[in-house]
């Protein structure tokens, strides 16, 4: 890998003749993105924020920005921002008058003192951290709770860990690589021009829409910069999203029906002896157990599945198999109980075919220095165990693959533990980030609430007030924004080949708001006042950032270095499996038991696991529950982006709300006159375990008989209704809590039968 490179030697800030101060730096969160870290240029005077442009010396943004990044300004001067830390009595959670401002060192205080308390009285494990999802906090939550509160209780409250996960895990324990992408130049200067690229003749995006969702450190719009160039699409989607639209072929698959679709495509590569022979003898094992796997798939059977045509999944697979082709997938692989099976079975058609780390292929994750895993997922996660507890960890007794996985609790055995108390009980909630009430990962997120309202203590830290806040919390930290603190864009913790980005604090909190990662210090001095200085890893901000750059191969400079140049690149090298670059020992190969990708998955065989993919209906569907057919005849999908918000995010903010006012729920124009059903109207999704209210939008991009609902929605302007009238629009209330896959990974967030009505009210 070439060494961190500056990208631009425009200077960080300039001066205009009118005294305006203008700041380069990037944006991630919060308030919440999970992409790249999109350039800024932020016009400041007199110590006022006045406007934000996008950055052209960005060199993947290249100065264009989202909706999100402009109302900034509106973002950081709204009357609404949480500015002070506050308390309020254990017997007045829920009431939103009880809150009284105090200071950092009483809110520091309370927090060491019930930390102590709590532990003393339980054990390290009743001590938790809720993860959230995508803040520049995601970062940190693991290092809170393993390192300074030393508990092995991090919290994700999604079923299944349904979220980017499942396919870290597919990636990891196939490929070898705790995270891959498709390949837009990202770490050369001159990107696509740069003679070692190769355009894709044929991107596969599957169950992901990167304009909008920018996902897991990447730039979604590369994807029409590739498509201008010549690359065309494959899209995989039970919606008709934008880039399915513009598809060489869109797949539009039957919710939940992945697997099927994925192993027909296998099948004609392999029948019709399209993959690469050479690639498969010399990196691959397993290869003839896989082919006799995929031959259960012919196109014809996987047609009536899915009701994708015989025809295009010929057609698609015999586009795959040419070189280069490549691939983004996204969080449908999770959300899905037969999740492992999707990756295992979409990353072995770019693994038959030869199209892995190569010029215009699907780009393999690095290493890190310590040869640990780049990703969150597998063995190589920094997390330290507690000797004094030998009890394993919510979910992992049930659930033994997840000590493979990720050390964290498993979500659903959490749930019940939360309930129960066992093996453990949980007392001590330090939220950070996480609007697990009305997000877009809780299953049952009511019966989440109920498992908290009476625990002992309970912390949060935001930049607004919200429902879960309102509903749980004693004490309540606030959060400052991208531009008022130092940060590090790293991608989502995937690093991604391409780029580090510095967030730059270029205006003064307001209020006395802190940064997550000062906090997370804060705690760690306090918590720990008598150790010994020589033992202190981060003493500031900056070297906590410092060692996160250094954590990279050939990046030896520090964050003030970073700061100056604003970006910066480098490159991955193509064939690292050749160059001994992937596995910790420094020979060829893969980060695999057998040193190769694993078609026939010998850890998935020590798990007890079926090692090749295989197809499981949706336990909801039509097919698995006729009996409900007749009384829910939809399906429901959920999860898809609005470009207005980022899950719970941006609810607050007025010219956003104009855009996107309330949830809305898509619905085919048939389906919506047979019901007497017209644009604008609310209406009611129901089904066995919840009802849900929406505004109807007519529009043909979902099927007949499916509906796709907005996520992550709750009304702040509803002050004075309880929880900002969160359970009004909350779709996750009418989804099946631990309906997951046999290793503990993947849940129902899709494939879901309801039906819909008018409301009359």
């Amino acid at each position: 890998m070439s060494e961190l490179r500056r990208v631009s030697g425009t200077p960080a800030v300039e001066e205009l003749a009118d005294g305006t101060k203008v700041f380069r730096t990037a944006q991630w969160s919060p308030p919440g993105c999970h992409g790249v870290g999109c350039g800024l240029k932020v016009f400041v005077k007199d110590g006022k924020l006045v406007k934000v442009e996008g950055d052209p010396e960005q060199p993947i943004t290249n100065g264009r920005l989202c909706v999100r990044c402009l109302t900034l300004p509106e973002y950081y001067y709204h009357e609404d921002r949480l500015l002070y830390p506050m308390k309020r009595d254990r017997d007045k959670r829920g009431n939103p008058d009880a809150w009284e401002r105090i200071s950092w060192d009483e809110a520091y205080d309370i927090l060491v003192s019930k930390y102590w308390e709590i532990r003393e009285k339980y054990g390290p494990d009743s001590i938790s951290v809720w993860t959230g999802t995508g803040r520049e906090a995601s970062a940190y939550q693991f290092q809170l709770c393993n390192q300074v509160f030393h508990s092995r209780t991090a919290i994700h409250a999604n079923g299944g860990w349904s979220c980017i996960i499942p396919r870290q895990t597919a990636m990891d324990w196939v490929l070898g690589c705790a995270y891959v992408e498709y390949d837009g130049a990202f770490g050369f200067k001159d990107r696509y021009d740069d003679p070692r690229y190769e355009l894709p003749k044929y991107m596969l995006v599957w169950g992901r829409n990167p304009l909008w969702s920018n996902p897991d450190g990447l730039f979604g719009h590369s994807v029409i910069d590739m498509m201008k160039r010549g690359t065309k699409l494959i899209v995989a989607d039970p919606r008709a999203s934008w880039l399915a639209m513009h598809a060489e072929y869109h797949l539009q698959l039957r919710p939940g029906t992945d697997t099927a679709l994925a192993m027909a495509l296998n099948n004609v590569i392999i029948e019709e002896d399209l993959y690469d022979h050479e690639f498969i003898e010399y990196w691959c094992y397993g290869f003839d157990e896989y082919a006799e796997r995929m031959r259960e798939m012919p196109p014809e059977k996987a047609e009536e599945i899915t009701g994708v045509s015989a025809d295009d999944i010929r057609a698609a697979a015999r586009c795959l198999a040419q070189k280069p082709c490549t691939a983004s997938v996204g969080l449908k692989v999770d959300q899905n109980p037969n999740c492992i099976q999707i990756g295992h079975a979409v990353w072995g058609i770019f693994a038959i075919c030869g199209n892995l780390d190569i010029p215009g292929g699907v780009k393999l994750g690095q290493t890190m220095k310590n040869g640990g895993s780049t990703g969150r997922g597998g063995v190589g996660m920094t997390v330290q165990k507690e000797d004094e507890n030998p009890i394993p960890i919510a979910g992992h007794e049930q659930y033994p693959a997840m000590d493979f996985i990720i050390n964290t609790t498993q979500p659903d055995c959490t749930l019940d533990t939360l309930l129960t108390g066992s093996p453990y009980p949980i007392e001590y909630l330090f939220i950070q980030s996480s609007n697990f009430i009305s997000s877009c990962i809780t299953q049952q997120p009511m019966r989440w609430l109920e498992a908290c309202r009476h625990k002992e203590f309970c912390v949060a830290t935001d930049i607004f007030m919200n429902p879960t806040i309102q509903a749980l919390a004693d004490l309540v930290l606030p959060v400052s924004t991208a531009l008022e603190h130092e940060g590090l864009v790293t991608f989502h913790g995937c690093n991604q080949p391409g780029q580090f980005n510095a967030l730059t604090k270029v205006l003064e909190p307001e209020g006395e708001c802190k940064s997550d990662l000062e906090i997370m210090l804060d705690i760690d001095h306090r918590i720990n006042p008598d150790r010994d200085p020589s033992e202190v890893k981060w003493k500031d901000t900056q070297s906590y950032l410092t060692d996160k750059i250094q954590s990279i191969p050939d990046a030896d400079i520090d964050y003030p270095t970073l700061q100056e140049w604003v970006y910066g690149q480098y490159e991955v090298p193509y064939k690292q499996y050749e160059l001994g670059l992937l596995r910790a020992d420094g020979k060829p190969g893969f980060k695999s038991p057998t040193g190769r990708v694993e078609l026939y998955s010998t850890v998935m065989q020590h798990l007890g696991e079926d090692p090749l993919p295989y197809y499981e209906e949706p336990r909801f569907s039509k097919i698995s529950r006729p009996e409900w057919a007749e009384e829910y005849p939809l399906t429901f999908v959920t999860g898809a982006r609005q470009v207005t918000s980022f899950h719970t995010e941006h609810r607050m903010i007025e010219s956003l709300r104009e855009i996107h006012s309330y949830a809305t729920v898509e619905i085919h124009p048939a389906m919506a006159e047979k019901h007497g059903i017209h644009e604008g109207d609310w209406v009611y999704i129901e089904n066995p375990w919840g009802r849900c209210k929406m505004v109807a939008k007519i529009t043909p991009v979902v099927k007949e008989d499916v509906i796709s609902c907005d996520h992550g929605w709750w009304y702040p302007e509803d002050k004075d209704k309880e929880l900002y009238s969160v359970w009004k629009s909350n779709i996750n209330e009418l989804m099946p809590h631990k309906e997951i896959g046999k290793l503990g990974l993947g849940s129902h967030y899709g494939a879901i039968p309801c039906k819909i009505y008018r409301s009359e009210g």
